[in-house]
C-alpha cells in the first residue's frame, strides 16, 4: 500500500533531527556532551612563551606561601629560644668583663680614672633630653617599629651604594634594639677554648655581615616581646662604650661633665649622644671642638623630630657643652700610669672589681707644673724640636705631687720619660760623692786639689778626666769644688772617701740602678730614672734619711670601709749623718747661688740643688728643694740625640725655676735649716729662721747637729770656724810619667762617725713633729 505523501516528509525531518547532533560532534571533534573548545590565538611560538611563564608562576605562587610560611615558623621557633634565655633587663647593664680604677687626688677629688668606669642608672633617672637625643640620633622610629625597621635598613644600603661602599658598609640601618642585640652578643659569653682572647670575641660580636644581621632579627624581636621600649633603651644607654674609658651614659657624664645623667642640658645631651658613631674619635677629651660640631649635628636632628622648639634649638646651639675642669685639665695621666703599675695587676690593671685609689697627687701643682715647662719650651726652645722634658715633683718624705712624663701631657699609656726612662746622670750624681766624704768626717771647707789627673784602669788604659771649661783652680774647698761641679776635684775627692762608700751612700739613697765600679762612677756614667734620682735628693733635704718615693695612699674595693692596700713608701733608713746632711745641703745651697745653677735661684726663698750634663750632651738635668718641695728635671731626646748647646745649668734649670716659682706662688717661705755661706771664705755658718726657732723644727735640728747654738734671731750668724784641713792628693800623674798610685787603688779617707742605727737623735724628732705636714 502506497504510503501518503506526507508521511515520508515527517519521517524524514525526524531522521535528520536524529543524526544532526552527531555529525557536529564529529566535525567540531569534541567529546560527547562537552561545548566545543574556542580556537586558539597566535602562533605555535606565542602559545610557547604563555605557556612557560603560566608554569613558573604556578611554581612560584605555590613556593613562596609555602617558604614564607617556613620562614615565619623558624624565626618564631628562634624568637621564642631567645625570648626563654634573656634574662631580667637590670642583669644586662653592666657587661664589662674588666673593672675600673678611680684615683683620688690629696684633697679626695677624683682627677684620674682607668679600666671601664661604669655607672648604672635607670630609665626614669636619666635626663628625658638625652633619651630624645639618643633616639632621634640612633633611631627615630624606635617606638614604632617591632624590633627591625626595614625602610631603615633599606635607606642605609641605599646611602652606602650611593657612597660607593658595600650595602652593609658604614650605615647598617639598625635599630636601637639590634644594637642592644649587638652589645649583648646575642646572647653568648665569652669562651677562653672558642676564642683566644676576650677582644678577639668581642670583635667577632661586633662584626657586620648578612648573617649576622639575619641572627639579630630574632633576637630583637625576642627583646621586643619580653621588654618594654624603655627596657631597652636602658640596657642600650648603660652598655654602650662612650669613650676615655666610660661605659654607660652615668659614667660617661660624670667623666665629661662632672655630673649625673639626670642633670644633663641639651647641649650635654647632643654630645653624649654623638659619641655613639665613633666614641673615641668624638670623644671631647680627645678633640673638644670636633666634639661639639657632632653635638650641633644632633640637636638639628632633635629639632627637625620636634625635641627641642625652637628657643631650645638656639640656646643649645649658642651654649655648646664644656668639660668640667677636670676633664679639660686631663691632670695626671703620667701619674696615674705609674700608680696603675706601682699596684698589683689583679687590683690595678687587671681588676674585675670597682677600685678606688687614694693617691697624693696635687692637681695645683701639676697644673702649675705644666704651665711652667709649656712656657719654657714656646719661649726658647724652636719650633719642631723633638726634644723632651720630664718633670717630678715630691714633698721632702717621698710623696709624689705631680709628675710631667714628657711633652705630651694628654696621653695616657705612653711611654713616661719620668719613671721609665734610664739615662747617665752626669754630675747630678756627684752630691753622693761629697756625701760619702762628709759622712766620713770631712768638712765643707776642707780642700782638694783641682788639677789635671789621669789614672790607669785596670783593663781599660790611662782614663784622664777633664773639667768643663779645660780649667783648673788648683787647691779649692770642697763648697766651692761642687757648686762649680769640677770633675777633677771630685773624682780626687771620690778616691779618698773610697769608691764603695760613694757607691754605698747612693743606694741607699734610692739609686737603684747597677753603678759603675770605675774611677767614672763621680761623674755619673750610671744610669737612673728621674723617680728615683729626686727621690735620692729628697733624701738629703730631709737631713740624710733615705724616702722611698710613692703615690699611692690606700687602694679598697669601691663601697667598702676596709682598705686593701696601704702606702708602701716613705721615709726609710738613716743614710748619712745629720751634721753631714746639713752641710751637704749647704754647699747645694751654693750652687744655685754662685755656682752652676744660678739660673734655678727664686727671689726670696732658700733653695739648693745640682745641675747634671753628660757626655756628648744626651741628657741634662737640674735636680733641686726648697723646704715644701724636691724637684727633678730631665731633658734630652729619646734616640740619645746630643742637645745642641744645653747644658744642665741652662734649659732644665730654668725649667726647674719655672716650676718651683709657680708651685711656690701664694706659700710661705720656708728655710732648709738656712744655710748661709760667707762669700769670701765659702765656710758654712747656720743663720737663725727668725723669732725663737720654734717655726724650723728643722733648723734647730741642724743646728744642734752642727755643735752650735739654735738660731736666736733674723740675720745673727754665728761666727764661722777656720778654714779646714787640705786632703791628700790620691795621684797624679804628669803626661808621660808613672802614675802616683797603682791602677784602682782605692784610698780612703778617715773612718765615718756614723751614729748608732737606732740612736733618736735631734734632727729624727724634728723630723716626726712635722712629718704630718708634709703628709697633707
Amino acid at each position: 500500500m502506497k504510503k501518503p505523501t506526507g508521511t515520508g516528509r515527517i519521517v524524514a525531518d525526524k531522521r535528520n533531527f536524529d543524526q544532526a547532533p552527531q555529525k557536529r560532534q564529529k566535525q567540531s571533534g569534541g567529546a560527547p556532551g562537552k561545548p566545543p573548545r574556542r580556537p586558539r590565538r597566535g602562533n605555535v611560538v606565542t602559545r610557547g612563551i604563555a605557556g612557560f611563564v603560566s608554569l613558573v608562576w604556578r611554581v612560584i605562587w605555590g613556593s613562596v606561601w609555602r617558604l614564607g610560611l617556613t620562614v615565619a615558623l623558624i624565626l618564631f621557633a628562634a624568637s621564642f629560644y631567645y625570648y626563654t634565655t634573656l634574662p631580667e633587663p637590670s642583669a644586662l647593664f653592666d657587661g664589662r668583663a674588666r673593672g675600673s680604677v678611680t684615683m683620688l687626688d690629696a684633697e679626695g677629688r677624683v682627677f684620674a680614672w682607668r679600666g671601664e668606669t661604669f655607672g648604672m642608672v635607670s630609665a626614669d633617672k636619666i635626663a628625658p633630653v638625652l633619651k630624645d637625643a639618643v633616639v632621634a640620633t640612633e633611631d627615630k622610629r624606635f617606638y614604632r617599629h617591632l624590633g627591625v625597621d626595614p625602610r631603615g635598613i633599606a635607606s642605609a644600603v641605599k646611602i652606602n651604594m650611593a657612597a660607593g661602599r658595600g650595602p652593609l658598609e658604614g650605615n647598617g640601618g639598625s635599630t636601637i634594639t639590634q644594637q642592644v642585640a649587638k652589645l649583648l652578643c646575642l646572647g653568648e659569653t665569652f669562651d677562653p677554648i672558642r676564642w683566644k682572647s676576650e677582644a678577639d670575641f668581642e670583635a667577632e660580636c661586633r662584626k657586620s655581615s648578612i648573617w649576622r644581621k639575619v641572627k639579630e632579627v630574632p633576637y630583637a624581636l625576642a627583646m621586643e616581646a619580653k621588654y618594654s621600649k624603655q627596657d631597652i633603651l636602658n640596657i642600650y644607654m648603660n652598655r654602650s662604650y662612650l669613650g676615655a674609658g666610660a661605659r654607660g651614659f652615668e659614667a660617661a657624664a660624670q667623666r665629661y661633665f662632672d655630673k649625673s645623667a639626670a642633670d644633663v642640658n641639651a647641649a650635654e645631651a647632643a654630645m653624649l649622644a654623638g659619641l655613639l658613631k665613633a666614641p673615641s674619635y668624638f670623644a671631647p677629651t680627645s678633640n673638644l671642638q670636633r666634639a661639639q660640631d657632632r653635638a650641633t649635628v644632633i640637636l638639628g636632628l632633635m629639632h627637625e623630630q620636634g625635641y627641642l622648639d625652637d628657643k631650645q634649638f638656639a640656646e643649645a646651639k649658642t651654649q655648646p657643652a664644656a668639660l668640667s675642669r677636670a676633664a679639660a685639665a686631663r691632670a695626671g695621666g703620667y701619674f696615674a700610669d705609674w700608680v696603675m703599675e706601682s699596684g698589683p695587676g689583679f687590683l690595678t690593671s687587671e681588676t674585675t672589681e670597682d677600685v678606688t685609689i687614694t693617691t697624693t697627687f696635687d692637681q695645683r701643682v701639676q697644673r702649675a707644673a705644666e704651665r711652667a715647662l709649656k712656657r719654657i719650651f714656646d719661649e726658647k726652645v724652636a719650633p719642631g724640636s723633638k726634644a723632651q722634658a720630664a718633670v717630678v715633683v715630691m714633698s721632702p718624705d717621698g710623696a709624689v705631687r705631680a709628675m710631667i712624663g714628657g711633652r705630651d701631657n694628654t696621653a695616657t699609656g705612653t711611654f713616661n720619660r719620668a719613671t721609665q726612662a734610664k739615662r747617665q746622670t752626669g754630675s747630678s750624681f756627684k752630691p753622693f760623692v761629697y756625701a760619702a766624704a762628709l759622712d766620713q768626717g770631712y768638712s765643707p771647707n776642707d780642700t782638694v786639689l783641682d788639677a789635671p789627673l789621669t789614672i790607669n784602669v785596670r783593663g781599660s788604659g790611662p782614663w784622664s778626666p777633664q773639667n768643663y771649661t779645660r780649667r783648673y783652680s788648683g787647691e779649692v774647698t770642697l763648697t766651692r769644688a761642687l757648686s762649680q761641679s769640677l770633675n777633677t776635684a771630685t773624682i780626687r775627692l771620690q778616691e779618698i772617701a773610697g769608691r764603695d762608700a760613694v757607691r754605698r751612700v747612693a743606694q741607699d739613697f734610692g739609686f737603684a740602678s747597677d753603678l759603675a765600679s770605675g774611677p767614672s762612677l763621680g761623674l755619673g756614667v750610671s744610669e737612673s730614672t728621674l723617680l728615683a734620682m729626686t727621690g735620692a735628693y729628697a733624701g738629703i733635704r730631709n737631713g740624710g734619711t733615705a724616702v722611698s718615693p710613692y703615690g699611692l695612699v690606700e687602694l679598697r674595693i669601691k663601697g667598702d670601709d676596709q682598705a686593701l692596700i696601704g702606702q708602701a713608701g716613705g721615709m726609710g733608713q738613716r743614710v748619712i749623718s745629720q751634721k753631714a746632711a746639713g752641710e751637704l745641703i749647704g754647699m747645694m745651697q751654693q750652687v744655685i747661688e754662685r755656682g752652676t745653677g744660678t739660673r734655678a735661684k727664686l727671689s726670696g726663698r732658700p733653695a739648693a740643688g745640682k745641675t747634671g750634663t753628660t757626655s756628648s750632651y744626651r741628657d741634662a738635668w737640674f735636680i733641686g728643694f726648697t723646704g715644701q718641695y724636691v724637684t727633678g728635671v730631665w731633658m734630652g731626646y729619646d734616640d740619645n740625640t746630643p742637645l745642641k748647646g744645653v747644658t744642665g745649668g741652662g734649659l732644665p734649670a730654668e725649667i726647674w725655676q719655672a716650676v718651683m716659682a709657680e708651685i711656690h706662688d701664694g706659700l710661705p717661705v720656708e728655710t732648709l735649716g738656712n744655710f748661709a755661706f760667707d762669700p769670701d771664705s765659702a765656710v758654712p755658718q747656720v743663720v737663725s729662721t727668725g723669732g725663737d726657732g720654734a717655726a724650723d723644727p728643722l733648723a734647730a735640728a741642724l743646728s744642734e747637729a752642727l755643735g752650735q747654738p739654735s738660731p736666736q734671731g733674723q740675720g745673727q750668724a754665728q761666727p764661722a770656724p777656720t778654714e779646714g784641713q787640705s786632703l791628700p792628693d790620691p795621684g797624679v800623674q804628669t803626661p808621660g810619667g808613672p802614675p802616683a798610685f797603682p791602677a784602682e787603688t782605692v784610698t780612703s779617707g778617715p773612718e765615718a762617725e756614723m751614729p748608732p742605727p737606732d740612736a733618736d737623735d735631734a734632727l729624727t724628732q724634728a723630723l716626726r713633729g712635722i712629718e704630718g705636714v708634709y703628709q697633707q
